[in-house]
This record gives C-alpha cells, sequence and structure tokens, in this order.
C-alpha cells in the first residue's frame, strides 16, 4: 500500500496540474512517482527540468535506459524497475539485454562500460577510483559523457528513494526483483 498517495490530475494544484498535463501529453500517461511528486510543484518541476536537459545530452536512450535497470536492481526499487523495464524495451532493448543490465553489464562492450561505473558511483557513493574512472574513459566516454552518467546515476537514485519510501503502487507490468528489499 502507498505510503504517499499519487494527486489527482485533474484536482492537482494549477502549477502541478499544467505540469502533469504535460508529461501525459509526452508520454501518453501519467506515471504515478510523477504524481507523488506533484505533491510539491516545485519538486516536480525540478525533476522535469533536471531530465529534460539530460535527456538531451549525448548519451544516448538505450544507456540512459541500462543504467536505470542496473540502479533500480541494485537499490531494490521495484517501481523503477517495472517502468525502466517497459521503457526500455520502447527503447529497443532486447529480454537479455536487460537481463545482463540488471546484472550490472551490458551485451554491449561500450555500454557496460557505463553502467558499471554507474553501479560504482553508487557502491562508493561517489567515491570512485581511479582505475574505475579510467575504465570508462578507456571505453570511449567523454568528459561530458561521464558527467551526463552521474547525473544519470543522481537522477535514479532520486526516483528510486522515491519509490521505495513512498511505495508508489506500479503502474507499468510488475516485474519482481531479484533480490529482497
Amino acid at each position: 500500500m502507498a505510503r504517499i498517495s499519487a494527486v489527482d490530475p485533474t484536482t492537482a494544484p494549477v502549477e502541478a496540474k499544467i505540469l502533469l498535463e504535460a508529461v501525459h501529453a509526452k508520454l501518453g500517461m501519467t506515471p504515478n512517482f510523477l504524481r507523488v511528486l506533484a505533491h510539491s510543484p516545485a519538486a516536480l518541476g525540478s525533476f522535469l527540468g533536471l531530465y529534460g536537459i539530460a535527456e538531451q545530452g549525448s548519451l544516448d536512450r538505450r544507456t540512459r535506459e541500462r543504467i536505470a535497470l542496473a540502479l533500480a536492481e541494485q537499490n531494490s526499487c521495484e517501481y523503477c524497475l517495472s517502468a525502466h523495464t517497459a521503457i526500455g524495451r520502447s527503447a529497443g532493448l532486447t529480454g537479455d539485454e536487460m537481463e545482463a543490465n540488471r546484472q550490472g553489464t551490458s551485451q554491449d562492450a561500450k555500454a557496460a562500460a557505463a553502467v558499471a561505473f554507474a553501479r560504482a558511483l553508487v557502491e562508493h557513493t561517489g567515491e570512485v577510483t581511479n582505475a574505475e574512472i579510467e575504465a570508462v574513459r578507456n571505453a570511449g566516454y567523454g568528459e561530458a559523457e561521464i558527467v551526463e552518467i552521474i547525473v544519470h546515476v543522481g537522477m535514479n537514485l532520486l526516483t528510486n528513494i522515491l519509490g521505495k519510501a513512498s511505495r508508489v503502487e506500479i503502474d507499468f507490468p510488475k516485474v519482481a526483483l531479484r533480490q529482497a528489499a
């Protein structure tokens, strides 16, 4: 059962309603985690702003989804795992690829380095080693892309924490975690 309710877009405060309507127009749905964020229009607007900026970066959509899947599993967030499995599928990721992502790797060598780096950032709360930075560089990621990986880790940590703390109702096809939360 949800510990923080999802805001009804039809009765949301004006600032939140405008943002939720924009999300619905873009996605054809309004994910429950965004409806939880809508309790604070400032929080919702901040998240959507950062997400919109990060979406325009140089990391491709598949790599962003690989990172999201890896972190959802690592952080035991069933909502995010379910959401990013559906989004990953729409981005063209295969079942085998998403399985690899959940295990912290990828079938694509370059993407595997990004996923490993993302998981290391979480595991070490940002205190990665020089070797971990060099591994992602050696895989072909430049400074801008490394910064974008870090930003995507931050965004995914936020959504993982929100999903777990609020126990938001899963509104995507449910995907079970491997490990207990």
